[in-house]
């Protein structure tokens, strides 16, 4: 009995350390190699006929407006948490325990893009562990503009259609750097029903909450980056 422990403790000690190592060094991979699909990517893909439309666009090549409209969609205190905004987390809480039909989450960007690089889009108690963990770490190793740079090229933004640049491509027939402020904030309100939003064709809805995002980023202001110690 005591062989059977000891071979049972060596290997989950084992397999612990190999977890830990090999996460490690794929957080630092991907810190400066851009990650060449997602599993939300794969499964689209194999849903839906046609070709993928996803094309990566480093940060300068993007209208710096469209970081400063997900950040007033999504997470507005972006620039000051390490990942987890604890005020929104209570506050959803709060909101989720009195309304059963209408449920608010608190995902942060650094949460999201945690979750779609590194992991699976169903929900469970374990994908939602592994997403702290990751968090954490993309938050230690590759900083905020690291972050907004690989949430703004991987995020669903389309049936079968993948980050802002092509977003901008597919519904104002141009590169993500010459956008407005008006398509970046349409985008922007695609993002959390991107499958049945159309920012080219938006509807009375969308056009109402890229007015919301338009107003959310003046508030912040275009220098919004640079108060809170700019983006890496």
């Amino acid at each position: 009995m005591k062989s059977v422990l000891k071979f049972i403790w060596r290997w989950t000690w084992r397999l612990t350390i190999s977890f830990f190592v090999i996460t490690i060094f794929w957080v630092i991979a991907l810190k400066w190699i851009n990650p060449p699909f997602t599993v939300l990517q794969i499964r689209e893909n194999f849903k839906n006929e046609g070709k993928q439309l996803r094309e990566w666009k480093d940060m300068d090549e993007i209208a710096p407006a469209m970081a400063l409209a997900v950040v007033s969609s999504e997470d507005q205190n972006f620039m000051k948490h390490n990942g987890f905004d604890f005020g929104a987390i209570e506050k959803a809480v709060k909101f989720n325990e009195k309304n059963t039909k209408k449920k608010r989450g608190a995902s942060t960007i650094s949460q999201q893009t945690a979750k779609n690089v590194f992991l699976w889009p169903n929900r469970s108690w374990l994908r939602k562990g592994l997403e702290v963990y990751f968090t954490a770490l993309i938050e230690f190793v590759w900083g905020k503009e690291r972050i907004l740079e690989v949430y703004l090229n991987v995020i669903e933004t389309g049936t079968n259609t993948f980050g802002v640049q092509a977003a901008s491509k597919k519904f104002f027939k141009k590169d993500a750097v010459k956008m407005s402020k008006s398509e970046c904030a349409l985008i922007a309100a695609a993002v959390p029903s991107p499958r049945k939003s159309n920012p080219g064709k938006p509807s009375a809805y969308m056009l109402k909450r890229k007015e919301q995002i338009l107003r959310q980023m003046r508030m912040l202001g275009d220098g919004y980056f640079e108060r809170h110690g700019g983006l890496d």
